[in-house]
């Protein structure tokens, strides 16, 4: 779908986004493989030229990205442990690619955030020291997904957390060691799962976490038709959520096909203005718990190509903020991801 860009100029940076090339993987997955790659992640192979051509054609002026791990690239020859590096070694690389200049303005990958095994308790110490020595100016945190449900089909195979993930006490002892190293830490759960949060939360209050996706609220598979039902659920656990001041959160990823807004996909040509109409009422609450300095605004991408395409997903966004002043755009659309990542840098070309 074709629309005309609303506040062109409005600077953005994306604080959420993947590359991957899944197509190795797709002989191991359960059949229909075709479910995978079509509903919960839309394509198979997303790389830099991809989301470069996107940003590029989509109008909107993003000033730069920051990638999200996603267990791609992993390098076996580094042993189980230490294979997540091999994903920040890559993505290095294509920040490297993207920070010549030469395919644009925007700056691709500017903050990494990878992956550790927190599960190795303190012994993820020596994963994030890797980590940090394998992209020592970009590397800023991990992610450690504690997605789950009692239903394997919210999720599909390939996501799957173990139950309470986030109050293991061997998984915080390894979360111990983010806050040795001033490192930041990217929740992501499903919505009935946002308790475990909220303790994470309040057992390490000197740890930067961001809950990633307004916390993922459910509408498909066995949750199908619920949303309106658990939205209440949703609201209270936000707010409480909120009162964590060491807590950021992402506005987006609404448009996955988990959470069924819209249920129509992949990129199903819905206009930015019914998108917005499905999402305000969570990112006016997710704004309402955390304020204008805490919250920003993701892409998801390629996830939520599932509904929206990339200029359309910003056209939502920035109708649903349509009444807000123009200090509390700067901080939502890019002053707060810069702060939160450390890539403050990227400002300067505003």
């Amino acid at each position: 779908m074709t629309e005309a860009i609303i506040e062109p100029d409005l600077p953005i940076i994306d604080p959420h986004h993947h590359l991957w090339d899944l197509r190795p993987m797709l002989p191991m997955m359960p059949e229909p493989r075709h479910r995978f790659i079509e509903t919960l992640v839309p394509v198979a192979y997303y790389a830099f030229d991809h989301l470069n051509a996107e940003i590029a054609q989509g109008g909107h002026n993003i000033l730069g990205t920051i990638f999200m791990e996603c267990g791609a690239f992993y390098n076996g020859a580094f042993g189980d442990a230490l294979k997540p590096v091999g994903e920040v070694q890559y993505v290095n690389g294509v920040a490297a690619q993207s920070a010549s200049g030469l395919y644009g303005s925007a700056r691709l990958c500017a903050g990494i955030v990878g992956h550790a095994n927190l599960m190795l308790g303190s012994g993820a110490g020596e994963v994030l020291d890797a980590l940090q020595a394998a992209a020592p100016e970009r590397f800023k945190g991990i992610r450690h997904q504690g997605a789950w449900d009692a239903d394997p089909g919210v999720l599909g195979p390939p996501f799957h957390a173990p139950p309470e993930l986030y109050r293991d006490a061997t998984f915080r002892e390894g979360f111990a060691e983010l806050g040795k190293r001033g490192m930041s830490f990217d929740a992501w759960i499903l919505e009935p799962q946002l308790p475990d949060v909220i303790e994470l939360a309040r057992a390490f209050p000197d740890t930067p976490i961001c809950l990633d996706h307004c916390g993922t609220p459910l509408g498909s598979a066995s949750y199908e038709g619920k949303l309106g039902e658990r939205y209440e659920i949703w609201r209270a656990n936000i707010l409480e959520l909120g009162k964590c001041e060491n807590v950021m959160i992402k506005l987006g990823g609404l448009a996955m096909h988990n959470c069924a807004m819209p249920e129509q996909g992949p990129a199903a040509g819905i206009g930015s203005e019914e998108l917005a109409r499905l999402w305000q009422p969570y990112i006016e609450t997710c704004i309402e718990a955390f304020g204008t300095k805490r919250g920003m605004f993701e892409s998801n991408y390629p996830v939520d190509r599932w509904g929206a395409t990339y200029p359309v997903l910003w056209n939502a966004f920035k109708r649903i903020t349509s009444g807000a002043s123009a200090d509390e755009k700067a901080d939502l659309y890019a002053g707060n991801a810069a702060r939160f990542y450390r890539v403050e840098h990227l400002l300067s070309a505003a």
